[in-house]
């Protein structure tokens, strides 16, 4: 290893050492990017790992809310924002149990370098709270947002840092943190926020364009090979409006989704998630209940495997994981390779633990392309958003649409160029990082030690 990459990881692992998931994205990065330090020493010079690892601020508050019954309940609020050398901070909010000071500084860390693939001029930046939205109602969701941006709100603006949603912040919530933070201001500073409506500012596209935008990037992967999307069969973990985009962007250009993962189990159906009635009915099981998949397989006669994922499965040609972190382990990465599949194309945020992404990597017959590229239209279409809302503009999906891919495909050939240029081959994954983190250090160099 880099004699710099071993000293700074040495020295983040005993600062950081309950921080299981940001380790594991910094180690991740920083051992990809070894050809890129050995080419560049003044990087070591200006200490920009050690600068790289650091966020520049990090924001950690009480959220005091009220239920239905009248009872308080505290949560804790969080905002990372991360490196702001590109522009605004830039990043979503999660509310979910799981949500911890590590989840979220491993987030804005592979925000800085999503947000860098872009070209965008963003910064990197995540939010959000362990408060669960599942079950509560709209009054006691929209308590608990006024609550967050109550304290939020002195550390967000159009110029300074633009949260979006993430898992458990859709449209309905960032309505809700919008409206508190407007009548904050008393300004409709609509570039504040993005994933709103298009009633109060947003993009049209922005729901699908997570998954819209990581089909875009498997079709140049699939160009490389001389393959057309057409007739591929795909199978996905995640059926929010990550996997519900990817469902939907697939059907639309002959590909289908024919199997797809949920907490209790998972669907296989044959025929593939391709209809306008079955992409309806996503929205609607996911709305009454996001924790179970089966009513899909009850409604359409399609097959459900309680309790288990379905890596490993042999009839799909690519595998999508949208779900979470570390969905795929090493056990599963092996059933994985041992499918004789040729497409790995992560869409979760860190949807792979280490060992399993070394090993997939390691597996000739694999193509493996990293979420911090495949996913990276999300945010994209949001910083669109921010700047149709400083045009006072709103532009057609079409117009959208054209961007989108456009964003994707200088993604991906970036990712390309920068794994030959360090003689790679052809790495998507270290060609990503490479690139992220070359856009980043060079803006931090110039703008000097701060």
């Amino acid at each position: 290893m880099n004699a710099y990459v071993e000293r700074v990881l040495a020295e983040t692992k005993a600062k950081n050492a309950n921080e299981p998931e940001f380790l594991q994205t910094v180690e991740e990065v920083f051992k990809s990017v070894e050809p890129l330090l050995d080419a560049h020493p003044e990087y070591e010079d200006a200490c920009i790992l050690e600068r790289m690892v650091e966020p520049e601020r990090v924001v950690e508050f009480r959220v005091t809310w009220m239920d239905d019954q009248l009872k308080h309940h505290v949560n804790r609020g969080y905002r990372v924002q991360y490196n702001a050398s590109l522009g605004p901070y830039k990043g979503g909010l999660r509310f979910d149990p799981s949500v911890n000071l590590s989840i979220i500084k491993f987030l804005g860390f592979e925000q800085t370098f999503k947000d860098a693939l872009t070209c965008l001029p963003i910064g990197g930046a995540k939010g959000g709270s362990d408060f669960d939205p599942k079950g509560k109602s709209d009054g006691e969701i929209m308590r608990f947002c006024q609550s967050f941006m109550t304290e939020l709100q002195r550390h967000i603006g159009q110029d300074i840092d633009c949260p979006a949603g993430d898992i458990g912040v859709g449209g309905r919530e960032v309505g809700y943190l919008y409206g508190q933070y407007r009548r904050i201001k008393g300004a409709a500073e609509f570039g504040a926020l993005s994933g709103k409506a298009l009633t109060t500012g947003g993009s049209i596209l922005r729901p699908e364009a997570t998954g819209y935008g990581a089909v875009y990037y498997l079709e140049e992967v699939l160009k490389h090979d001389g393959e057309d999307i057409k007739g591929k069969k795909i199978a996905i973990s995640g059926y929010g409006n990550v996997g519900w985009g990817i469902m939907k962007k697939a059907a639309e250009l002959g590909a289908a989704v024919t199997y797809f993962a949920g907490p209790d189990g998972y669907i296989y159906d044959p025929e593939g998630v391709v209809t306008e009635e079955k992409l309806n009915y996503i929205l609607e099981m996911r709305a009454k209940d996001p924790m179970h998949c089966k009513p899909y397989a009850d409604k359409f006669g399609a097959t459900f495997v309680p309790g288990t994922k379905c890596w490993g499965v042999k009839d799909v040609d690519i595998y999508m994981p949208a779900a979470t972190q570390n969905d795929v382990n090493l056990e599963w990465a092996k059933k994985i390779a041992e499918s004789g599949v040729r497409y790995y194309i992560e869409v979760a945020n860190m949807p792979t633990t280490n060992e399993a992404l070394e090993f997939l990597k390691s597996q000739k017959h694999i193509i493996v392309a990293p979420s911090k590229a495949v996913n990276a239209c999300g945010v994209s279409v949001s910083e669109l958003e921010m700047a149709q809302n400083a045009e006072r503009l709103y532009w057609t999906a079409e117009e959208v649409d054209a961007q989108m891919h456009k964003i994707m495909k200088n993604i991906y050939n970036a990712s390309v160029e920068a794994a030959e240029r360090y003689g790679l081959g052809y790495d998507l994954v270290a060609g990503a990082n490479i690139a992220g983190f070359q856009k980043v250090a060079d803006a931090m160099l110039a703008q000097g030690i701060f």
